[in-house]
């Protein structure tokens, strides 16, 4: 039975994981180096991220700049960045790449709001699958008398905990993150 609340409390904290990832990629109208985890680069026959092909920093609040150790590779950065749905086109000066990200719209940030509040919720429905399968896997093992019936109960309430828990944090993080944007 405590496998099967190990297990299931490891599926939620992974969903949040997977909740603080898509977050940290959102563009908020600052230069995030996150933006360009999704883009690969075709680097002699591979695809490979921009971080492993040159260093990326944030000189100014909405400028981000991308210096590639091997010049050679800096068209191929650009053209990767413009055929990404960054939305953001690159200036390359022949050394390094900036990009400038435009501050937000009332409208966009309204937008990027309502997308934060889906992942949210899509993310809540993840982790409620998970404590639906583990529900029913005690259920499952009390038919199999391999646990009581005490047992079982005792489990579904620290999975049913377990689940709040992991909920409050979901709803904290969406809160915080529609904050920011509607602040910047």
């Amino acid at each position: 039975m405590n496998t099967v609340i190990k297990q299931t409390d490891e599926k939620m904290e992974k969903c949040i994981k997977h909740l603080e990832t898509e977050f940290s990629e959102i563009r908020a109208g600052r230069a995030n180096p996150a933006v360009l985890d999704k883009v690969k680069v075709d680097y002699y026959g591979a695809p490979t991220a921009i971080n492993q092909l040159a260093a990326i920093s944030v000189t100014e609040a909405r400028t981000l700049t991308i210096q590639p150790w091997d010049t050679s590779v800096l068209r191929s950065i650009e053209k990767a960045i413009q055929t990404s749905d960054i939305g953001i086109n690159p200036q390359n000066d022949g050394k390094i790449i900036r990009m400038v990200f435009p501050p937000l719209t009332e409208d966009r940030r309204k937008e990027i709001v309502k997308e934060i509040a889906k992942m949210g919720e899509d993310t809540k429905v993840a982790v409620r699958s998970a404590r639906r399968e583990a529900m029913e896997k005690l259920k499952s093992m009390k038919k199999k008398s391999e646990i009581t019936e005490d047992d079982q109960k005792n489990g579904e309430k620290k999975i049913q905990d377990l689940t709040d828990k992991h909920i409050k944090s979901i709803e904290k993080m969406t809160e915080k993150k529609q904050k920011q944007i509607m602040e910047i």
